[in-house]
């Protein structure tokens, strides 16, 4: 048999319904870091985000057990609308309303990989990315949230699209209008990063 990583996400799913908890496994190891990311950047709390992690995979698991997967190749759009799904209704029971706003944390940018050599660069790394934090805080909620989504969770248009239940097209809009009000702001500030 080749080796679990090899297979399609279908042909996991099938694995892990025929019994084989590896194949599940593997899953979740392949999307473990989309999943994190696309939960954290919507509640904001990084011990909230990796309890709603587990409980995806717990919804996940009843729901394959049920036979109520029939997402064929739609595997990592079908498990981040179930974490979506999660965190609105989190939202909704503690009445906050899931509005994605940056903050002065540094947790956002856990999963860029910046190679430092020295203290002078960390700061002006560390400037650049509160100016793009506070940028991004003065742009339309739906046009923070692609951006996000898309540059710091690392998700395709397709993916986004799925996730937030629009088109490919309107996601590729608000990534674009996003863009040019980004881009309108460093203009009208002077902004250099």
């Amino acid at each position: 048999m080749k080796s679990l990583t090899l297979l399609s996400d279908q042909q996991l799913v099938l694995l892990y319904m025929g019994g084989n908890s590896e194949a599940l496994s593997t899953l979740v190891l392949r999307y473990k870091s989309k999943l994190y990311t696309a939960i954290y950047l919507l509640v904001r709390d990084k011990y909230l985000a990796e309890d709603m992690f587990q409980d995806v995979f717990i919804r996940v698991i009843d729901k394959l057990k049920k036979g109520q997967y029939t997402e064929e190749g739609k595997f990592l759009p079908w498990i981040m609308r179930i974490a979506h799904n999660m965190c609105l209704d989190h939202f909704r029971k503690t009445r906050r309303l899931p509005v994605i706003k940056t903050s002065d944390d540094t947790d956002i940018f856990e999963t860029l990989n910046f190679s430092v050599q020295n203290a002078e660069e960390n700061l002006i790394i560390g400037e650049s990315h509160e100016k793009v934090r506070k940028m991004l805080d003065l742009l339309p909620e739906d046009q923070r949230e692609i951006i996000i989504m898309r540059h710091y969770a690392d998700l395709t248009f397709k993916e986004i699209a799925a996730l937030k239940q629009i088109s490919i097209n309107t996601a590729l809009g608000r990534m674009r209008y996003g863009l040019i009000n980004l881009r309108k702001t460093m203009v009208e500030k002077q902004i250099v990063l």
